[in-house]
């Protein structure tokens, strides 16, 4: 199974030592298409929200040609059971037509533990539905290797999302991975040109000043599984360019500054993108974090931007339900006004359904009565606030409509936690 870059890790970062920049008043609204020194007019990605989509469940019986417990279980041929299922949460099942049986326990308030199928095209519609009734723009589709055992249930995912995106009129784009992608720097120009660039002749496929959208996630992290070295990966990213494509970078939160989680001497190949996109999962679970990195990392990442001609897409996460950060939508919401008040021109969630990693917006178990019997699963009631399972979408539409402009600039959440 390939690693995802979910399981990569980094401890927040403690007192950073940029200098913080100017910013947007508090009180202040500046839509993100107008922004001083953006580099782009609102487009697909650009004054949207977008969420990363994995797509990456299956099961047994599906049809789809990995025929396994795919991400729901470390060992596919074998379904959850206790002590071996990778479903740090559990999800909220009731809008899908077919579900699978596991070897979980029962649920606590009753009925049988089962688990969805990415495969289904009823559950990438639903999921592309709800991001339609939540005001969610865009979808990036995450691309790991694709030349290896998971290559074709990857190509009919592609397909799926696309048919999904067309019929609730959503956008979507390609979004490569490139971990542990050993021959990537020639095998990700194939896949482009022989496989996902054919999408792009779909409406849904979004589109960036006319360019079609293409993300590759992963250069210039400093971890042995994106060992690439620069003049590798800017030619990738000019190469993506030359096809006539608007090139984003899912790049390591510390780009600007060459450290940390990332490598040295990669700031032309950052500077190269036409949109950077720097990780934040695991490097905040707080307000008085995202506040940090609101004035430490955020501001003068968006300056450096500015600076370059390059539009700013940060991550916003709803936090890792199992670890306890999520405070109700609070912290998620104090990253949409921060980043609403820089003036980002767009926003990236990470992601839409994460469940394994527990940083998943998309329809969750409500209570424990929702999870299976003594698994330690927490539900979105952990903190004693009762959420509804669609909380985490219905929020992230509110902050959608403040990034847009919809909504006056507040650091209060508007959203209730029950509709």
């Amino acid at each position: 199974m390939t690693t995802s870059r979910r399981t990569f890790l980094l401890a927040a970062t403690a007192g950073v030592t940029a200098t913080a920049l100017s910013s947007t008043p508090a009180g202040a609204h500046a839509p993100s298409a107008s922004v001083s020194g953006a580099a782009s007019p609102a487009g697909d990605v650009v004054g949207k929200v977008t969420v990363g989509y994995q797509g990456w469940f299956a099961a047994p019986g599906d049809g789809a040609p990995i025929n396994g417990w795919w991400h729901w279980s470390p060992d596919m041929s074998q379904a959850p059971r206790p002590g071996a299922s990778s479903a740090k949460s559990w999800p909220d099942v009731s809008d899908y037509d077919r579900t699978y049986p596991t070897a979980m326990p029962d649920l606590n308030g009753g009925g049988a533990a089962a688990l969805f199928s990415s495969w289904d095209q009823q559950t990438v519609d639903t999921h592309f539905r709800w991001m339609r009734e939540n005001g969610i723009d865009t979808a990036a589709l995450q691309r790991f290797n694709p030349f290896g055992s998971e290559g074709p249930t990857r190509d009919g995912m592609a397909q799926k999302v696309r048919g999904a995106a067309e019929s609730n009129g959503r956008k979507f784009y390609v979004m490569y991975d490139v971990t542990n992608w050993t021959s990537m720097a020639t095998e990700i120009k194939q896949d482009w040109s022989q496989k996902m660039s054919a999408h792009t002749s779909s409406a849904a496929y979004a589109r960036q000043n006319g360019k079609p959208v293409v993300c590759v996630w992963g250069f210039g992290f400093s971890d042995d599984a994106r060992p690439f070295d620069a003049p590798e990966c800017l030619d990738v990213v000019n190469w993506f360019k030359q096809q006539g494509c608007y090139v984003i970078g899912g790049v390591p939160t510390h780009w600007r500054t060459g450290n940390e989680d990332s490598r040295p001497g990669f700031r032309d190949v950052y500077h190269a993108f036409d949109m950077l996109s720097p990780w934040m999962v695991g490097r905040i679970g707080s307000s008085g974090e995202s506040d940090s990195f609101y004035t430490n990392v955020n501001t003068p990442d968006l300056a450096d931007c500015a600076a370059h001609g390059i539009d700013y897409q940060p991550c916003v996460l709803p936090g890792d339900l199992q670890a306890g950060q999520r405070a109700h939508g609070d912290f998620m919401w104090r990253q949409f006004y921060n980043m609403v008040r820089l003036g980002a021109q767009g926003i990236y969630i990470s992601m839409f359904d994460e469940y394994n990693e527990a940083h998943q917006i998309a329809k969750t178990a409500e209570t424990a009565a929702d999870v299976p019997a003594g698994s330690g699963i927490l539900a979105l009631d952990e903190d004693g606030t009762s959420c509804s399972a669609d909380y985490y979408l219905r929020l992230t539409g509110d902050g959608g409509r403040m990034l847009k402009g919809q909504l006056a600039l507040t650091a209060d959440r508007p959203t209730p936690v029950r509709p």
